[in-house]
């Protein structure tokens, strides 16, 4: 790092309510720590911002030095280490107000959907969250966002009616619908390169009641409740969300007894509306086949992170992610080959995510989200064993992904694209998204101050 970088870092350490770290210093790894272990960033600056003001004193410092800029929240969406320039660390920014009249949350780009949830559920609200009460809200949003409850709601972004934003020249504006309206398109899926999001509104659906929860099966019973997963969705309206996860437990203390060491199969599934309803959607799985656990019911708003019941603990991670069109009963012998044979795959969980309903359906006046076309999300969760995550992870997805090549679908949401390149970015949007996208980081970034993929 440059010397008279380090000096000006000092500088700006002194206008900066929250810290300010040079590479090297004490401090440094600890304020960059996120959900992933295995990620280490090494940047020459770190701004931990403390207020909106300190975001734009970090990029207009940025600019200055010709230092790109890369943001960091809770880290869930980091798949690379980055090098160099420098890092915004956001967990500082934590307002979080909800206004129960308007069913609209005003959210700080460091709170996580979890705190969002807790807040929103004594009024009856139910953010459309992701399934991870740890993922951070804004990170999430400007992908699209898809969760437990999507096919009802949609993606997250939908729901988005503002956002404050530090563009690449230290301004702060307010986009929305009627102010920054090409910038307020592009925050609602198009992910990167188009500044740094300080907080957000959000709105709220009302949901009086919700039934969910799922269902585990072993043994024999896993092929059949599968294949009786599939063929039940071509029934379902959109007030239904669900998906098939293949999970193999491991033999340690933390998982419960009668998982422990098990290969099961896990149907998440939840419902808007009323428990008996929900009760008549749910009886084709739960009769498909002997059922290990039933752990769907009546669900308080403040439990919907149960459905999905991810790990919430920093862990090495590795994903991998596609998005598939219609699939058929060939699909299904492909699907359970591949996964549930007698020669399993390195992963602890093969989840299939059904798509569609209000997912399908962009909203009125339009938004960046990509994916909007396909039926289902295959998301691939690797071992967490490091020493796997360079050859033998991506192998085996390559691999498994490419057994299903006759139902992968062109386009994937940018969420789902794990570690973004030039090539797989061409794959996150439709062309005329791609470039409208791409005129829209022109106008508000012509010179890529924030790290681009």
């Amino acid at each position: 790092m440059d010397a008279s970088v380090a000096e000006s870092a000092a500088e700006l350490a002194r206008s900066c309510l929250g810290p300010v770290f040079v590479s090297g210093e004490d401090g440094i790894e600890r304020e960059l720590e996120g959900s992933n272990l295995i990620i280490h960033h090494r940047p020459d600056v770190v701004v931990g911002a403390a207020s909106e003001a300190d975001v734009a004193l970090a990029v207009r410092f940025a600019r200055d030095h010709g230092l790109p800029i890369t943001v960091h929240a809770t880290g869930h969406g980091a798949h690379a280490s980055v090098a160099g320039g420098l890092i915004i660390t956001t967990k500082r920014l934590d307002a979080l107000e909800v206004d129960a009249g308007a069913r609209t949350a005003r959210v700080g780009a460091g709170v996580r959907w979890g705190a969002v949830v807790e807040a929103a559920a004594p009024f009856g609200l139910a953010p459309v969250s992701g399934a991870s009460p740890n993922v951070g809200v804004v990170g999430l949003l400007v992908g699209g966002g898809q969760g437990p409850i999507g096919r009802t709601f949609g993606y997250g972004s939908d729901w988005l009616r503002s956002a404050r934003v530090v563009t690449a020249d230290g301004d702060i504006v307010t986009a929305s619908a009627t102010s920054e309206p090409e910038l307020f398109w592009a925050l609602r899926g198009g992910k990167f390169g188009l500044g740094i999001v300080t907080e957000v509104v959000i709105a709220m659906p009302h949901v009086p009641s919700l039934y969910a929860g799922s269902l585990f099966f072993a043994d024999d019973a896993i092929e059949p409740a599968f294949r009786a997963w599939l063929s039940w969705l071509e029934t379902v309206p959109d007030a239904v969300s669900s998906s098939a996860a293949f999970v193999s437990f491991p033999d340690i203390d933390a998982v419960p007894g009668i998982f422990r060491a098990r290969f099961v199969l896990a149907i998440r599934f939840a419902f808007v509306g009323p428990a008996e309803q929900g009760e008549r959607w749910a009886a084709p799985l739960r009769a498909s086949a002997p059922v290990l656990v039933d752990a769907i019911g009546p669900l308080p708003l403040d439990r919907v992170a149960s459905i999905h019941n991810d790990p919430t603990d920093p862990a090495p991670g590795w994903t991998r992610g596609a998005f598939l069109g219609a699939v058929d009963a060939h699909f299904a012998d492909a699907l359970l080959s591949a996964v549930a044979g007698e020669r399993r795959p390195p992963f602890v969980a093969v989840e299939l995510r059904h798509l569609g309903g209000r997912l399908a359906r962009d909203v009125p006046e339009g938004s960046a989200v990509g994916g909007r076309g396909a039926e289902f999300a295959l998301v691939l969760v690797g071992v967490p064993d490091p020493s796997l995550f360079e050859r033998v992870l991506p192998e085996a997805a390559d691999a498994l992904i490419g057994s299903l090549a006759a139902w992968v679908h062109a386009e994937i949401n940018v969420n789902y694209a794990g570690e973004l390149t030039a090539q797989s970015v061409e794959r996150c949007w439709p062309a005329a998204v791609l470039e409208r996208l791409e005129a829209v980081r022109q106008q508000y970034d012509p010179t890529s101050t924030f790290r681009l993929p």
